[in-house]
């Protein structure tokens, strides 16, 4: 399958032709597979299967997004998934990202794929803790993979809830389990879909996230 027809089912949710976005996402794939070799971004086994273990991974979030989702805010965000290949289908001045790393050779990586591809993105580089979300915008989406358990996400994430906030995460099999321990402490509402690349993997859209009241 080529990268235009793995692009085929999302494309329709891009702001620019595909074929401008596919171009984006290999100088993308080749400046990740560069930075590999000094810091390690990715796994190194999915690294040959960049597009499907990961830009498509990350860009499975497309459909679960809403015409007012203008800010995004990325949680831990590593080697830039799922918030970069998502920059780079939403390019353009309506759609501004917010990465949050605080590994000083991945924020340089992060900048350095920002700055290339000339997209609208901020790399915060410091812990989700060490933000004041009173000097944020308040995000339409917040975005993590692969960062932690749902629990400890809530709570990082909670600060920066604002009453149209959702926070779209990727999750594995173990969702079930997170949901319901993440249930004994905070409120929210939550729809699981489906992933379209791992058959035990779902995507939790989560609303609402407030702390329960102690009684």
């Amino acid at each position: 399958m080529s990268n235009l027809d793995a692009l085929a089912p999302y494309a329709r949710y891009f702001t620019r032709p595909a074929g401008e976005v596919a171009a984006d996402l290999e100088s993308y794939a080749q400046l990740l597979r560069k930075w590999q070799a000094v810091q390690n971004l990715v796994s190194r086994e999915t690294l040959d299967d960049v597009w499907s273990r990961h830009f498509i991974d990350s860009l499975q979030v497309l459909p679960l997004l809403k015409p007012s989702d203008h800010a995004f805010l990325d949680l831990g965000s590593g080697g830039g998934l799922p918030a970069l290949p998502l920059a780079i289908a939403l390019k353009g001045p309506n759609h501004h990202f917010t990465l949050v790393e605080p590994n000083g050779r991945k924020v340089s990586f992060l900048r350095t794929v920002a700055r290339e591809l000339k997209l609208i993105v901020t790399v915060e580089g410091a812990r989700s803790d060490q933000i004041d979300s009173r000097e944020t915008v308040p995000p339409d989406v917040i975005t993590s993979r692969a960062l932690a358990g749902l629990p400890q996400l809530c709570q990082w994430m909670a600060p920066f809830f604002a009453p149209q906030t959702r926070a779209i995460l990727h999750k594995g099999r173990e969702h079930v389990e997170e949901l319901a321990e993440a249930a004994t402490h905070w409120d929210f509402n939550v729809l699981v879909t489906t992933s379209d690349t791992d058959a035990s993997g779902v995507l939790l859209t989560l609303s609402n996230l407030r702390l329960k009241s102690v009684r």
